[in-house]
Protein backbone atom coordinates (compact mmCIF):
# COMPACT_ATOMS: atom_id res chain seq x y z
CA UNK A 1 0.00 0.00 0.00
CA UNK A 2 1.80 3.28 -0.84
CA UNK A 3 2.06 6.25 1.93
CA UNK A 4 -0.28 8.15 -0.35
CA UNK A 5 -3.18 6.24 0.38
CA UNK A 6 -3.00 6.06 4.49
CA UNK A 7 -2.22 9.84 4.50
CA UNK A 8 -4.25 12.10 6.23
CA UNK A 9 -4.00 14.19 3.03
CA UNK A 10 -4.96 11.56 0.21
CA UNK A 11 -7.33 11.52 -2.37
CA UNK A 12 -11.27 12.12 -1.11
CA UNK A 13 -12.75 9.22 -3.08
CA UNK A 14 -9.74 6.87 -2.17
CA UNK A 15 -10.18 6.87 1.41
CA UNK A 16 -14.29 6.48 0.90
CA UNK A 17 -13.60 3.96 -0.72
CA UNK A 18 -10.83 2.19 1.59
CA UNK A 19 -13.40 3.06 4.16
CA UNK A 20 -16.81 1.35 2.48
CA UNK A 21 -14.61 -1.80 1.66
CA UNK A 22 -13.55 -1.71 5.50
CA UNK A 23 -17.16 -1.43 6.24
CA UNK A 24 -18.19 -4.62 4.09
CA UNK A 25 -15.69 -6.45 5.41
CA UNK A 26 -16.65 -5.95 9.02
CA UNK A 27 -20.01 -5.93 9.08
CA UNK A 28 -22.57 -8.36 11.02
CA UNK A 29 -25.13 -9.96 8.45
CA UNK A 30 -28.99 -8.99 8.99
CA UNK A 31 -30.91 -11.64 10.92
CA UNK A 32 -32.12 -14.52 9.59
CA UNK A 33 -35.26 -13.70 7.68
CA UNK A 34 -37.63 -15.93 9.45
CA UNK A 35 -40.73 -17.23 7.78
CA UNK A 36 -44.00 -15.48 9.15
CA UNK A 37 -46.65 -17.56 10.98
CA UNK A 38 -49.92 -16.93 9.52
CA UNK A 39 -52.71 -16.29 12.76
CA UNK A 40 -56.23 -17.05 13.14
CA UNK A 41 -57.56 -14.18 15.45
CA UNK A 42 -61.04 -14.01 17.66
CA UNK A 43 -63.10 -13.34 20.64
CA UNK A 44 -62.53 -16.01 23.37
CA UNK A 45 -65.37 -16.61 25.39
CA UNK A 46 -67.19 -19.81 27.35
CA UNK A 47 -70.31 -21.06 27.81
CA UNK A 48 -70.89 -24.34 30.54
CA UNK A 49 -67.06 -24.48 31.14
CA UNK A 50 -66.28 -24.80 27.66
CA UNK A 51 -63.69 -22.49 25.72
CA UNK A 52 -64.69 -21.15 22.27
CA UNK A 53 -63.91 -18.57 19.65
CA UNK A 54 -65.11 -16.59 17.33
CA UNK A 55 -64.07 -15.69 14.21
CA UNK A 56 -62.77 -11.66 14.47
CA UNK A 57 -65.50 -10.57 11.73
CA UNK A 58 -68.56 -12.43 13.09
CA UNK A 59 -68.50 -10.40 16.79
CA UNK A 60 -69.05 -6.56 16.51
CA UNK A 61 -69.31 -5.49 20.18
CA UNK A 62 -68.92 -7.09 23.60
CA UNK A 63 -71.44 -5.55 26.18
CA UNK A 64 -72.34 -6.14 29.97
CA UNK A 65 -75.47 -7.95 29.72
CA UNK A 66 -78.09 -4.40 29.32
CA UNK A 67 -81.26 -3.68 30.69
CA UNK A 68 -83.90 -5.71 28.68
CA UNK A 69 -87.62 -5.96 28.95
CA UNK A 70 -89.09 -9.39 28.33
CA UNK A 71 -90.81 -10.12 25.45
CA UNK A 72 -94.43 -12.27 26.05
CA UNK A 73 -95.01 -15.24 23.85
CA UNK A 74 -91.36 -16.07 22.72
CA UNK A 75 -89.31 -19.20 23.75
CA UNK A 76 -87.19 -18.97 27.23
CA UNK A 77 -83.92 -18.63 25.28
CA UNK A 78 -84.97 -15.14 24.19
CA UNK A 79 -84.40 -13.34 27.52
CA UNK A 80 -86.19 -9.99 25.47
CA UNK A 81 -85.27 -6.91 23.77
CA UNK A 82 -82.64 -4.02 25.11
CA UNK A 83 -82.53 -0.75 23.40
CA UNK A 84 -78.46 -0.12 22.52
CA UNK A 85 -77.75 3.25 21.68
CA UNK A 86 -81.36 3.63 19.73
CA UNK A 87 -80.91 -0.57 18.14
CA UNK A 88 -83.36 -2.99 19.81
CA UNK A 89 -81.13 -5.61 20.74
CA UNK A 90 -82.66 -8.82 21.15
CA UNK A 91 -80.75 -10.98 24.37
CA UNK A 92 -80.17 -14.19 23.65
CA UNK A 93 -79.31 -17.17 26.33
CA UNK A 94 -76.70 -19.37 24.77
CA UNK A 95 -76.84 -21.52 27.31
CA UNK A 96 -80.51 -21.99 27.17
CA UNK A 97 -80.19 -21.80 23.60
CA UNK A 98 -78.35 -25.19 24.23
CA UNK A 99 -80.04 -26.49 26.86
CA UNK A 100 -76.82 -26.30 28.50
CA UNK A 101 -76.20 -26.05 32.40
CA UNK A 102 -76.15 -22.05 33.33
CA UNK A 103 -73.58 -20.35 35.57
CA UNK A 104 -74.76 -19.72 39.17
CA UNK A 105 -74.72 -16.30 39.67
CA UNK A 106 -76.24 -13.23 39.04
CA UNK A 107 -77.26 -12.75 35.20
CA UNK A 108 -75.48 -9.18 34.97
CA UNK A 109 -72.02 -11.05 35.87
CA UNK A 110 -72.34 -12.67 32.16
CA UNK A 111 -71.25 -10.85 29.00
CA UNK A 112 -72.94 -10.62 25.69
CA UNK A 113 -71.55 -11.07 22.07
CA UNK A 114 -73.17 -8.66 19.81
CA UNK A 115 -73.56 -10.17 16.06
CA UNK A 116 -74.34 -8.85 13.23
CA UNK A 117 -75.17 -10.56 9.90
CA UNK A 118 -76.91 -9.27 7.30
CA UNK A 119 -80.48 -7.84 9.18
CA UNK A 120 -80.22 -9.95 12.20
CA UNK A 121 -78.51 -8.19 14.81
CA UNK A 122 -78.28 -9.99 18.03
CA UNK A 123 -77.21 -9.96 21.34
CA UNK A 124 -75.76 -13.52 22.81
CA UNK A 125 -75.61 -14.04 26.33
CA UNK A 126 -71.80 -16.42 27.61
CA UNK A 127 -70.59 -17.16 30.77
CA UNK A 128 -67.52 -14.39 30.06
CA UNK A 129 -65.58 -13.19 27.50
CA UNK A 130 -62.26 -13.85 27.34
CA UNK A 131 -60.67 -11.61 25.29
CA UNK A 132 -58.73 -11.15 21.90
CA UNK A 133 -57.34 -14.88 21.01
CA UNK A 134 -53.87 -15.70 18.60
CA UNK A 135 -53.65 -19.21 17.02
CA UNK A 136 -51.24 -20.28 14.66
CA UNK A 137 -53.23 -21.72 11.63
CA UNK A 138 -51.09 -24.77 11.91
CA UNK A 139 -52.36 -25.38 14.75
CA UNK A 140 -56.12 -25.93 13.68
CA UNK A 141 -57.35 -29.32 14.50
CA UNK A 142 -60.72 -30.08 11.43
CA UNK A 143 -62.66 -31.64 14.47
CA UNK A 144 -63.53 -29.40 17.37
CA UNK A 145 -63.33 -30.85 21.21
CA UNK A 146 -66.00 -33.12 22.70
CA UNK A 147 -69.10 -30.76 22.72
CA UNK A 148 -72.36 -31.37 22.96
CA UNK A 149 -74.63 -32.81 19.77
CA UNK A 150 -76.66 -29.73 20.48
CA UNK A 151 -73.28 -27.02 20.13
CA UNK A 152 -71.36 -29.52 17.36
CA UNK A 153 -73.32 -28.18 14.47
CA UNK A 154 -72.07 -24.41 15.31
CA UNK A 155 -68.63 -25.60 15.60
CA UNK A 156 -66.12 -25.24 12.40
CA UNK A 157 -63.25 -27.05 14.02
CA UNK A 158 -60.69 -26.10 16.93
CA UNK A 159 -56.99 -24.67 17.66
CA UNK A 160 -54.63 -25.86 20.10
CA UNK A 161 -52.63 -23.70 21.86
CA UNK A 162 -50.60 -25.14 25.52
CA UNK A 163 -52.39 -28.16 25.31
CA UNK A 164 -55.59 -26.35 25.70
CA UNK A 165 -58.58 -27.09 22.77
CA UNK A 166 -60.39 -24.14 21.91
CA UNK A 167 -63.61 -24.57 19.28
CA UNK A 168 -64.09 -22.54 16.66
CA UNK A 169 -67.91 -21.60 16.79
CA UNK A 170 -69.37 -19.82 14.15
CA UNK A 171 -71.81 -16.89 15.07
CA UNK A 172 -72.49 -16.83 10.82
CA UNK A 173 -74.04 -20.37 11.37
CA UNK A 174 -75.96 -19.67 14.67
CA UNK A 175 -77.55 -16.96 12.72
CA UNK A 176 -78.74 -19.00 9.79
CA UNK A 177 -80.05 -21.94 12.20
CA UNK A 178 -83.95 -22.02 11.95
CA UNK A 179 -84.54 -22.62 15.41
CA UNK A 180 -82.67 -19.74 16.53
CA UNK A 181 -84.55 -17.58 14.08
CA UNK A 182 -88.06 -18.80 15.10
CA UNK A 183 -88.31 -17.38 18.50
CA UNK A 184 -92.05 -17.17 18.70
CA UNK A 185 -93.82 -19.71 21.00
CA UNK A 186 -96.68 -20.98 19.15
Amino acid sequence: MSAQATSPGSDPFSVLTDIAQRSHEMAAGLPKQEEAVELFSGIGFSLAGQRYVAPMGEVVEILDVPRFTPVPGVRTFMLGVANVRGRLLPIIDLALFFGLPRPAGNLRERRVLVIEQGSLFSGLIVDDVLGMQYFSVDSHMSEPEESTATVKPFLRGAYLRSDEVWNVFSTQALAENEQFLDVAHW
